[in-house]
C-alpha cells in the first residue's frame, strides 16, 4: 500500500512538472466552457481535452477592440497549447482582454475538476536567430498613425516599402486617440457652414505650446491639413463631423461619423489601405539599429520571431512614437511627473529616439512632457475631449466647477491637481452620450456612475448633492445665455446638462503625450546635431519635436502623424528615386 501512495505521488509530481495535468489520474477527456469579462464585454474560452493534453482552445470576445483585444484573442490561445497552460503573459497593450482570456480558459480548465495553477507551462527550446537579408527602397520603422501614413504615401509614389513593427498589433499611440483631427478652411468645414482659418489654426497652436513651437513646422501641418483630411477620405476614413476642442478659437477637430473614437477608427482604415496596396508589414520585428555609411542611412537592423533581419534601402522613416509609456525616462526629464499614470501604449518607450541620437540626429524639447486633465486613473485609460467639447462641466471633491473646461490641457491638469485630493469628475447627461459614442464604451467598462436626478447622482459621486444641482442649474442658465459668468467658457456650450440620465467620470491627470523629439525640417527631413539633414533618414510623428512646443492641443496629434506622415513618405520616395 505505502508503495502504492509513493508511485502515485511520483507520478503526479511528474505530470505536474511536465506541465501537462494537475491530477495524477490525467484530464477527464471532454470539451468545456468558461467565460470573463474582457473589455468590451464577455470573453468565452472552449476547452477541449484528452486524458493526456490539452488539445484545443477557442476564445470569442465579440465585443473587444479590433486590432487589440482581438489580436490577443488571436495570438494567445495558440501559445497555451504550445505550453499547455492557461498561465501566460498577457499581451501587451491588451491586458484587460489577455487577462480576460487567461480567466476564461482557467474557468474552463476547472470544470474538468484541473487546477490551472498547477500546470507550469512548459519552456520553449533556444533556437540560434536565423540571419535573413531584405531589400526595399524604403524602410518605415513603426505602424501607427504616422508610420501606415507614410508607408501609404511612399508605395504611392512607386517605391517599394517594408513596415516593421514591434507589437503584435499596428497602431501605437494612435489607438488611444479618442478625439479627432484638427484642420483648417476644410471641405467639411464648408459643408457644415463652419469659419475658420489656417491663419487662426496657426495662432491657436503656437499659443497652445506657449510659442516654443517651431513655427515653420506648425505652419507647415496647418497649411496641409485640409488636404490631408480629402486624403484621408479618398482612403476610405472621412471625418464627417467638426466640434471644438480645448485651446481652439473654432469649431475645427474633425471626427468619423456618430463621434466614435478616431485613433481606432484610422487605424482600421489605415491598415486595410496596407493590406489593399500588398504592403509588407512585418509584426513582432524590432528594429535595433540604423545602418549608417558614409554619414548618410542606409538601412535597419531587427530581430523578430526568431530572425535577425539587415534590411538594405535607400530612404528609412522613422515613425516609432514618443517615449510617454516609459516612465523613468519621463520622470529623467521631468521630475516632478514621477508617480504619474499613462495613457500612452506600452510601445511608446523611446526606441527611436535613441537609436535617431546613435546615429547623430539632433533632438529638441525633450522637457516637454504633457499631462492630460482627464484620466480615469484605475486603468489608465484617457476620456476624449470631446466629452467636454459636447458640453461636459468639471466638478470638485465638492460638486463645484473651478475652470473653464476648455482652457489647454495644461491648465485644466494644473486646476485639477490643485483641488483637494488632485481629481474631479466629468459631468454629463444623456444628450451628449447620444451625440457622441465614445461615450458608450466609457459607461460598458464601468467608468461612470449614473442616476435618474442629480440629487442621486451626487450621491453616487460622494458629493455635496445641493452644491452639485446648483453647479448643474447655473450652468444650464450659463449654456441658456451663451454666458458664463463663472469662468468664460465660450466654446463647447451648444446643449446643457438637462436630459437624464446623468453620468459622471472621476479623473485626474495622466502623461499623455511627449512634445520633444527627434529634430525635423519641414520636409519632415531629421536634422543632426551639425544643424544639417541625415542623408536618407526621415522622421514623422511623436518621435519627433517642435510641432507642439510646450503644449499639445487636442487634435494636433492626428494632424501631426497625417500630414508629416504624408510629407515623410513623399520625402524618402523622392530621396530614394535619386
Amino acid at each position: 500500500m505505502m508503495m502504492k501512495k509513493w508511485v502515485s505521488c511520483l507520478l503526479s509530481l511528474a505530470l505536474v512538472l511536465s506541465g501537462a495535468v494537475a491530477l495524477a489520474e490525467g484530464f477527464a477527456a471532454g470539451t468545456y466552457t468558461g467565460t470573463a469579462q474582457g473589455f468590451g464585454g464577455d470573453v468565452t474560452a472552449t476547452v477541449t481535452l484528452s486524458e493526456t493534453e490539452i488539445t484545443d482552445i477557442q476564445v470569442v470576445g465579440d465585443q473587444e477592440t479590433d486590432g487589440l483585444g482581438s489580436v490577443a484573442i488571436e495570438q494567445l490561445p495558440p501559445k497555451m497549447l504550445e505550453v499547455q497552460s492557461p498561465n501566460v503573459d498577457a499581451m501587451s497593450g491588451a491586458t484587460v482582454t489577455s487577462n480576460a482570456i487567461i480567466e476564461a480558459v482557467t474557468a474552463a480548465l476547472s470544470q474538468a475538476g484541473v487546477d490551472a495553477s498547477a500546470l507550469v507551462p512548459k519552456e520553449a527550446e533556444d533556437k540560434a536567430l536565423e540571419e535573413q537579408t531584405l531589400e526595399a527602397d524604403v524602410v518605415v520603422i513603426g505602424a501607427g498613425g504616422a508610420g501606415m501614413t507614410a508607408a501609404i504615401t511612399a508605395h504611392e509614389a512607386g517605391k517599394e516599402v517594408i513596415l516593421l513593427e514591434k507589437m503584435p498589433y499596428a497602431g501605437g499611440n494612435t489607438t488611444k486617440s479618442t478625439g479627432g483631427m484638427n484642420a483648417a478652411e476644410t471641405s467639411v468645414q464648408a459643408e457644415l457652414g463652419i469659419e475658420d482659418s489656417v491663419q487662426t489654426f496657426i495662432d491657436d497652436t503656437m499659443t497652445g505650446g506657449k510659442n516654443v513651437n517651431d513655427l515653420a513646422l506648425v505652419t507647415t501641418m496647418a497649411e496641409n491639413s485640409a488636404e490631408a483630411i480629402d486624403w484621408l477620405a479618398s482612403i476610405g476614413a472621412p471625418l464627417p463631423e467638426v466640434s471644438f476642442s480645448g485651446g481652439a478659437t473654432n469649431k475645427r477637430i474633425h471626427r468619423p461619423e456618430g463621434g466614435a473614437a478616431v485613433g481606432p477608427y484610422l487605424v482600421e482604415k489605415l491598415l486595410a489601405k496596407i493590406g489593399e496596396d500588398e504592403i509588407s508589414l512585418l509584426y513582432n520585428t524590432e528594429a535595433t539599429e540604423l545602418i549608417v555609411e558614409d554619414g548618410a542611412v542606409t538601412g535597419v537592423k531587427a530581430t523578430g520571431d526568431g530572425i535577425s533581419y539587415t534590411i538594405n534601402a535607400k530612404a528609412v522613416v522613422l515613425a516609432t512614437g514618443g517615449f510617454g509609456a516609459n516612465l523613468e525616462m519621463c520622470a529623467e526629464y521631468n521630475p516632478d511627473l514621477a508617480g504619474f499614470v499613462t495613457t500612452n501604449s506600452p510601445c511608446a518607450t523611446g526606441d527611436g529616439i535613441k537609436m535617431a541620437e546613435a546615429a547623430g540626429a539632433a533632438t529638441v524639447d525633450m522637457e516637454q512632457i504633457q499631462i492630460h486633465p482627464t484620466v480615469y486613473q484605475a486603468t489608465s485609460l484617457m476620456v476624449t475631449e470631446s466629452v467636454r467639447g459636447g458640453g461636459a462641466i468639471l466638478v470638485n471633491a465638492s460638486g463645484e466647477r473651478f475652470i473653464d473646461e476648455m482652457e489647454t490641457r495644461d491648465v485644466v491638469s494644473a486646476a485639477e491637481i490643485a483641488q483637494e485630493g488632485g481629481y474631479a469628475y466629468l459631468v454629463f447627461d444623456q444628450a451628449q452620450r447620444d451625440n457622441l459614442s465614445a461615450i458608450d464604451s466609457y459607461v460598458s467598462n464601468g467608468l461612470t456612475v449614473q442616476a435618474d436626478t442629480i440629487e442621486d447622482l451626487a450621491t453616487q459621486m460622494g458629493v455635496d448633492a445641493a452644491n452639485l444641482q446648483a453647479t448643474v442649474e447655473a450652468w444650464n442658465k450659463a449654456v441658456a445665455e451663451q454666458n458664463d459668468e463663472a469662468f468664460g467658457r465660450t466654446t463647447g456650450m451648444d446643449v446643457d446638462i438637462s436630459v437624464a440620465p446623468f453620468y459622471a467620470i472621476q479623473i485626474a491627470p495622466g502623461i499623455h503625450h511627449t512634445m520633444g523629439g527627434v529634430k525635423i525640417d519641414t520636409t519632415a527631413s531629421v536634422i543632426g546635431v551639425d544643424g544639417e539633414p541625415i542623408p536618407g533618414l526621415f522622421a514623422a510623428g511623436e518621435v519627433t519635436g517642435g510641432v507642439h512646443g510646450a503644449n499639445r492641443i487636442g487634435g494636433n496629434a492626428v494632424a501631426d502623424i497625417i500630414v508629416f506622415g504624408r510629407i515623410a513618405g513623399q520625402s524618402a520616395a523622392d530621396y530614394a528615386g535619386k
